[in-house]
């Protein structure tokens, strides 16, 4: 199959669509992203099965069958990530599928239905996920079923710097109270459903009655979907990606009438760094942040920079200002994609003084990943900063869900554990910003 090349739907001019008809063509539609999906996956399963016979310690597998792969950054702004032994791969045969014409990009089928599904809302018509049909490919794994009583709903912001799309957890205890807001900020190639089952943060809201906030980065601002963490107008307060995030928080708010001193961010990769700029630029909003394989705030301002970065290198690698957000970092100490040391650089914007106590133990989850939890405490005894390194994992989500991307279940589970700390910083939070 040839690729498709990249084109604007949005400049076509849309007929007045009949509903039913519609319907029939939105099915349609979803069959052939369907059919993509399943020759992407074909493909990926035959090259995977290449790259393990070739090179078997490529990749780490997990005790519940659930794999940790670390992914090479792309060259340019736009282009793919790949698996470490691509550049080996390209000395043997590749399948017969084409890449490129399974890749997001060429989501031709995603693109034609984003365009209609566009046209029927303006016109009142009912589309996108309330009907079943995907976001196309690349996404990961859809969210986990729903407990009877709560909602997992789509929602857009639209704000002076721009617009995105979210969706909220609304846990089957909520009543109207005024509950706590954790937003969820997915890594790259990642969508809301797959960070949400692959993270499982859901369930734990479920459990706690908490909200649960997962913005979505589009292809639009980014091929990869990735948050342009390393892009000066990112790093900014009332600017870029960090506004747009602090309004969707706002907004959610808002409309749940939702405790504004309990608000944290928590996301992995290049969400990870989203969420430790917003450390910096909304301390006023954020009352804890959780960082998971990503990088601190203004550790790098391009490309070049971003990637040296990731390596663990450069001088403006710990660049950004330090900030009294209570922070709780997990990283891996095996992570070929972000270097396990920006890890430190996060620790080291987070809280920190002569009148702060830090003490360090080490453990191993039943899986047997070692890991070293370093904590701060104010004098109260209340944690204000946790370091976790995780000795042996790659670039993933630790005690995650095998179903979604980029998780290892093997390891102590960051989501529990971003919680617990988050909320133990309730009563705190709000003296500490004034």
């Amino acid at each position: 199959m040839n690729a498709f090349p990249k084109m604007d739907f949005s400049k076509f001019a849309m007929p007045k669509l009949d509903p039913a008809r519609t319907a029939r063509m939105m099915e349609k539609m979803a069959e052939l992203q369907q059919q993509q999906a399943a020759a992407y996956a074909k493909w990926a399963e035959v090259r995977q099965a290449a790259a393990a016979a070739a090179t078997p310690t490529a990749q780490a597998t997990s005790a519940h069958g659930g794999e940790t792969i670390d992914m090479l950054a792309p060259s340019t702004p736009d282009g793919a990530w790949t698996a470490p032994d691509a550049a080996a791969a390209g000395a043997r045969k590749e399948p017969a599928f084409d890449k490129k014409a399974f890749a997001p990009q060429g989501d031709i089928a995603g693109d034609v239905m984003r365009t209609i599904q566009e046209a029927l809302a303006k016109g009142g018509v009912r589309t996108g996920s309330d009907l079943g049909f995907s976001g196309g490919l690349g996404g990961g794994a859809p969210a986990a079923p729903l407990p009877n009583g709560a909602r997992f709903e789509a929602r857009t912001f639209t704000g002076p710097v721009g617009s995105r799309n979210y969706k909220v957890y609304v846990p089957s205890g909520y009543t109207g109270q005024s509950l706590p807001i954790v937003v969820m900020l997915h890594g790259c190639t990642q969508n809301p459903d797959d960070f949400a089952r692959g993270t499982r943060m859901n369930a734990v809201a479920e459990e706690q009655t908490f909200l649960v906030v997962y913005p979505e980065q589009p292809r639009s601002a980014n091929m990869q979907r990735c948050w342009n963490w390393y892009e000066p107008g990112d790093q900014q307060r009332e600017g870029g990606e960090p506004a747009l995030i602090a309004g969707i928080a706002r907004q959610v708010i808002a409309e749940f009438s939702a405790d504004a001193d309990r608000v944290y961010a928590a996301g992995l990769s290049a969400g990870g760094a989203a969420a430790a700029i917003l450390a910096s630029t909304y301390p006023d909003l954020f009352a804890a942040v959780g960082v998971h394989s990503g990088l601190a705030c203004g550790a790098a301002r391009d490309v070049p920079s971003a990637f040296a970065a990731m390596r663990g290198e450069g001088a403006g690698a710990s660049g950004g200002k330090r900030h009294a957000v209570p922070t709780i970092v997990f990283h891996g100490d095996g992570d070929n994609t972000v270097n396990v040391f920006n890890g430190e650089r996060v620790a080291a914007q987070g809280p920190s003084g002569p009148d702060l106590a830090q003490a360090a133990r080490g453990g191993r989850t039943p899986d047997g990943v070692a890991y070293t939890r370093t904590v701060r405490t104010d004098a109260s005894g209340r944690a204000v900063l946790e370091q976790w390194i995780l000795h042996g994992t790659g670039h993933a989500w630790s005690g995650g869900d095998p179903a979604g991307s980029f998780t290892d279940a093997r390891g102590p589970d960051a989501s529990r554990e971003m919680v617990r700390f988050f909320l133990a910083q309730a009563g705190a939070a709000k003296t500490t910003r004034q």
